[in-house]
């Protein structure tokens, strides 16, 4: 059994890594905190849990991720714009799924702070995160 030190260093190794967003969106007033990281049932996939924080106004890159992910929106008013799908405006309480592969963005489009707790279940040894260009 691994212990708590190590296990910690490797998520914090395995997210920075896997979690970085450009420089410039983390300017933008987003947060990321990883949660849980773990191998799922199904070879070759994993499961992340992250908090994003998005200060007021706040907006996410256009990117995708080599997975589905689930955005369960934790606080404030939160817009997604998912290729393919109409615009969704939801608030705190509310998800979303995103299939694998489709270009989104996330906007807070309330007052104050907003936040989601996603759930990424992505093909390993993969950058969670493609940013368009």
């Amino acid at each position: 059994m691994k212990t708590l030190p190590t296990m910690m260093a490797a998520a914090m190794i395995a997210g920075s890594a896997l979690l970085a967003l450009p420089a410039q969106a983390q300017m933008q007033g987003l947060k990321r905190s990883d949660i849980l990281k773990s191998d799922l049932s199904v070879p070759g996939r994993e499961v992340l849990q992250v908090r994003v924080d998005f200060a007021e106004g706040a907006r996410s890159p256009r990117h995708a991720h080599p997975g589905e992910e689930i955005a369960f929106v934790l606080e404030g008013t939160l817009e997604y714009e998912i290729e393919g799908r109409p615009n969704v405006t939801l608030k705190a309480g509310d998800a979303v799924f995103i299939p694998a592969g489709a270009m989104h963005v996330a906007t807070n489009v309330g007052k104050g702070n907003a936040g989601e707790l996603a759930t990424y279940l992505v093909a390993k040894d993969q950058p969670l995160v493609k940013i368009d260009k």
